[in-house]
């Protein structure tokens, strides 16, 4: 459809009932899960005894369930383009590990700096950059999926290598040189390793593994045209169960204690609207298409909650202020995810509207 002044109008793909309502099932859902954390307080003791370590296996299943289909809809063939432009490689890295967490810490300083525990779990929290739901994030809006993994793996990396290093910078480190209080950090090589192997290894193997074989015996024709819409419903459900089980772990507290809610969320927002924003604006004027763009900003804007709460429990306890700031980062990040992605949507249509010359 062309519009009069001779500019297409950008199509999106007819979504089907349960798609085009997605916010008010995440919505729904957060509802669910926090009643059932407040009105059956005993559940999140039964959820938790499904756990191995610091690995809660319910919310394990339901994140690897979640990334599967959009990590076998990837063509890893074309994800060397990703490796190959340092641009963009450059502009992801500055963005994650540089831009993201120092964001992060002024935000939990200026927001938290009276309540020195959940100021510690925030700057973990911005510390752990996204491996895991930022797939879906992405592929809701509609990016490129080839970019989103191959920059999902440079981050995997550049966590087992520098996570450890940089929770001992911020929060041992620089902290006191604001005149806080920081703490000792321990947090090793292996633990990291272990959640990027169960939250992205899994799944990403799964991906790689099943849509290769399926096409080398069935053909892609029947890949894409079968298999893949077969598969695509699992993301949805496995995500709406992922937020019930989230929100009924802490149920009782975020109905017992909202205005620490509260104080948490504030400067999460802030990050996360000011993060996706500036990235969107930087890829912009670096020349990359909306795709791409989207893949660089989602990347950039989410957080590895997983490995933030397993930080936090394992080194300061599971009753610790630092916990329960880590749980609140992803009871956060999901409406505000889903948020940036109609804004994603927006950007799409104000700024990636290609004028036909007649």
């Amino acid at each position: 459809m062309i519009s009069n002044n001779c500019t297409p109008v950008p199509q999106k793909k007819r979504l089907n009932f349960l798609d085009r309502y997605l916010t008010l099932w995440i919505f729904l859902a957060m509802a669910v899960g926090v009643g059932i954390g407040f009105f059956i307080p005993a559940s999140s003791n039964f959820i938790n005894s499904f756990s191995s370590g610091t690995t809660n296996i319910p919310l394990a299943i339901g994140l690897i369930l979640m990334m599967y289909p959009p990590l076998a809809k990837v063509k890893y063939e074309n994800m060397l383009e990703v490796f190959s432009n340092t641009k963009i490689l450059s502009l992801s890295l500055l963005l994650n590990w540089i831009i993201g967490p120092v964001l992060m810490l002024f935000l939990a300083i200026i927001f938290l700096h009276d309540h020195p525990a959940y100021m510690t779990g925030l700057i973990i929290i911005g510390l752990a950059r996204c491996i895991a739901m930022v797939i879906v994030w992405n592929e809701l809006a509609e990016g490129n999926r080839e970019y989103a993994a191959g920059l999902v793996a440079l981050n995997s990396i550049f966590q087992i290598i520098f996570f450890s290093f940089y929770a001992y910078l911020f929060i041992t480190v620089l902290l006191p040189l604001f005149g806080l209080q920081g703490s000792d950090v321990n947090i090793t090589i292996s633990q990291i390793a272990k959640s990027v192997g169960i939250y992205l290894g899994i799944p990403f193997a799964a991906g790689v593994i099943s849509r290769y074989s399926l096409i080398a015996l069935k053909g892609e024709e029947w890949f894409q045209k079968k298999y893949v819409p077969f598969i695509s419903p699992i993301t949805l459900i496995a995500l709406l169960f992922t937020i019930v089980v989230m929100f009924s772990l802490k149920g009782e507290l975020i109905v017992n204690i909202p205005f620490d809610v509260v104080r948490i969320a504030i400067p999460l927002v802030i990050y996360f609207a000011v993060m996706f924003i500036a990235s969107f604006i930087i890829g912009k004027k670096l020349g990359a298409d909306y795709s791409k763009n989207t893949s660089i900003a989602f990347t950039a804007t989410g957080n590895n909650f997983e490995l933030a709460i397993a930080v936090s429990i394992g080194v300061f306890g599971i009753n610790s202020g630092e916990a329960f700031a880590g749980v609140i980062g992803p009871l956060v990040e999901v409406p505000a995810l889903i948020a940036l992605v109609n804004v994603a949507f927006w950007f799409q249509k104000k700024y990636y509207m290609k004028e036909i010359k007649i």
